[in-house]
């Protein structure tokens, strides 16, 4: 499988120019190709091909005084901008046919957007130095920040810049798969915004909210940076101190995802997610706490180190009425608003936690054997009916199961699959006793 490592690059002044003209050279290639490819569109003709591309914007181009300057960076940059294109229409078309998620028509790119980018394949010629140092064609040799030593040789580079003028190379590696120690531990997740995730186990994991701490911080650089002049190197200055901020809370959320999600993997063997609507919940006025909580990324993590480290992912459908079933007896008890945290169960009367008890749902959704027990259930006394009332043994009867709670909890078992367990029905009971009132 293949994954992709990024370390922190320090370039010098001369490296920083020589990357932003390999920025924009980069960049008006891609443009130029995808004015090309709109023009065609808009006459009726069909798009014209990569090479003759190539041949027009690039090798051609090269030989005139306007786009001369084309020559001062290498040519796998100019290409690689070309193959971007490819795959934004590309990905743009596989959306409408419903082969993947629907993406925008490709856009013309700015000299002003928060990130800038350029690819070196292998036919670039990079290399890593003896010394440690990053050797790029027509660049030189850049400083890198090495967290953590590369499993195998890299096939390509790419180098990022951000909105807060970091540099960072992005190296992709082909590695094998890690299998994990099996384990016996499997786990429901409940994502929520009081908590970050609530396990099937009990366990409450608490949301860092790390844009909510950073609100304070945040207004002050954004005051600042609104008083300054446009056009003016105070500006431009104010701009990077508010995207710096802004990255350090982006950087701390990413952390969090990824210890957490690694201690997940590492702990169960097998995970199940509710895949949540995050598009519609952040059109609500819950918007800023749905993205602050980033939990579209954390699936993302989770997905990936399953594949990687040989354990099972799981996600169910988002229509799962997981917080209106009981996980104990499996008893659909209706739609509850947000506030209700702590429930009773109309069927067989224990106490649940909302979250606790969607988590160990989850976890049965997905076809995981899990236990009730994580769902802090508390029982309270429950009146008899009046038709269960009696106190004379009466003779069994058969029962009549009524299909209630999670589908294929099947009638006369429990949650965890025994026989015995308890359910509505229509009948007389098997034993007379009088039940507590």
């Amino acid at each position: 499988m293949q994954l992709r490592y990024s370390f922190r690059v320090y370039p010098t002044a001369g490296q920083r120019a020589a990357l932003a003209r390999a920025f924009g050279c980069a960049r008006v290639v891609y443009n130029d190709a995808l004015r090309a490819r709109e023009d065609a569109r808009a006459a009726g003709l069909p798009f014209p091909r990569a090479g003759d591309l190539s041949k027009a914007l690039i090798t051609g181009a090269k030989k005139t005084p306007e786009r001369a300057w084309l020559g001062e960076v290498s040519a796998v940059v100019l290409q690689q901008s070309l193959r971007d294109l490819e795959a934004a229409y590309r990905n743009f078309f596989d959306g409408l046919k419903g082969k993947r998620p629907r993406m925008g028509v490709p856009r013309f790119k700015s000299r002003k957007d928060t990130r800038q980018a350029v690819h070196f394949t292998a036919n670039a010629r990079w290399r890593i130095t003896s010394g440690g140092k990053l050797s790029l064609p027509k660049i030189g040799d850049l400083t890198v920040k090495w967290s953590r030593t590369l499993p195998s040789t890299p096939s390509t580079v790419t180098v990022v810049k951000d909105s807060a003028d970091r540099y960072f190379a992005s190296f992709v590696v082909e590695t094998e798969p890690e299998i994990l120690p099996e384990v016996e531990p499997v786990v429901g997740l409940d994502l929520g915004l009081g908590h970050f995730a609530v396990l099937s186990d009990g366990t409450k994991i608490d949301s860092p909210r790390f844009l909510r701490r950073a609100e304070k911080k945040l207004k002050r650089a954004q005051q600042t940076l609104s008083r300054k002049e446009k056009g003016a190197k105070n500006r431009a200055k104010a701009r990077c101190k508010v995207a710096r901020a802004h990255a350090q809370v982006a950087d701390a959320r990413r952390e969090f995802h990824h210890r957490l999600s690694t201690r997940l993997i590492r702990d169960n063997q097998a995970i199940a997610v509710e895949d949540l609507a995050v598009k519609g919940l952040a059109r609500t006025r819950m918007a800023k706490s749905v993205h602050d909580a980033g939990w579209s990324r954390f699936v993302a993590m989770l997905e990936y180190k399953a594949a990687r480290y040989g354990r099972r992912f799981v996600r169910i459908g988002r229509f799962e009425p997981t917080s209106q079933v009981c996980s104990h007896c499996g008893v659909k008890d209706g739609p509850k608003p947000l506030h209700v945290r702590m429930w009773t169960c109309g069927g067989c009367g224990a106490v649940l936690d909302r979250d606790v008890n969607a988590a160990v749902n989850v976890a049965k959704a997905a076809g995981l054997a899990v236990s009730a027990c994580g769902a802090q259930v508390r029982r309270v006394p429950v009146p008899a009916p009046r038709s269960e009332a009696g106190t004379h043994p009466k003779r069994p009867t058969q029962l009549v199961w009524e299909q209630a709670g999670i589908p294929g909890l099947q009638a006369g078992e429990d949650v965890n699959g025994r026989a015995g367990g308890r359910s509505r029905c229509r009948g007389h009971r098997a034993s007379g006793g009088r039940r507590g009132r």
